[in-house]
């Protein structure tokens, strides 16, 4: 089993399942983020049999979204960049590790997608539940991601189960 802890959330992933930090990668950080001006990363990458999950993480539990930049553009542009940067570490990362994973996840038949999205469970009036999933899902599958994945996930810890191949705590 293999966990990966992102802020205050662990993902447990099955034994099957290659997972692994991406935005970690040293050939993302050393090589390639500094392309074309700056190239952004998804949270996690796991592989498993011939689905390839790119894994982005929000949590507003504590802190509600503060960037200018909207959720939906923001996870599009991050798998659009991830995929470049795993089309690129397949062949050119230097770390064994990073360029096995990076082949496999490539070689793969599909994409999926998910948002893993932590919100305030208590509305508040000062920190009102700021993103609509079902909005957010409808601009994902008409919009920006439905060339790469035509049903991506928005889940959270409680909604997660049954739907993906791994928990979160």
């Amino acid at each position: 089993m293999t966990i990966i802890r992102e802020g205050a959330l662990e993902f447990h992933f099955a034994t099957n399942c290659q997972a692994s930090k991406y935005d970690d990668w040293a050939h993302y950080r050393n090589q390639f983020q500094p392309v074309a001006g700056g190239c952004k990363a998804i949270d996690i990458i796991c592989v498993e049999d011939d689905v390839s999950w790119l894994i982005e993480v929000k949590d507003y539990r504590k802190y509600p979204q503060t960037k200018g930049i909207k959720i939906a553009d923001e996870v599009a542009v991050k798998v659009r960049d991830s995929l470049a940067g795993l089309v690129s570490a397949a062949k050119n990362a230097n770390e064994l590790h990073e360029r096995k994973l990076a082949r496999r996840a490539v070689r793969n038949n599909r994409w999926r997608v998910v948002l893993h999205l932590e919100q305030r469970a208590k509305l508040h009036r000062l920190w009102p539940r700021p993103i609509d999933a079902a909005t957010l899902l409808q601009k994902f599958r008409t919009k920006k991601l439905k060339a790469i994945d035509p049903h991506p996930i928005i889940c959270d810890q409680t909604s997660c189960s049954g739907r993906v191949t791994w928990s979160v705590r």
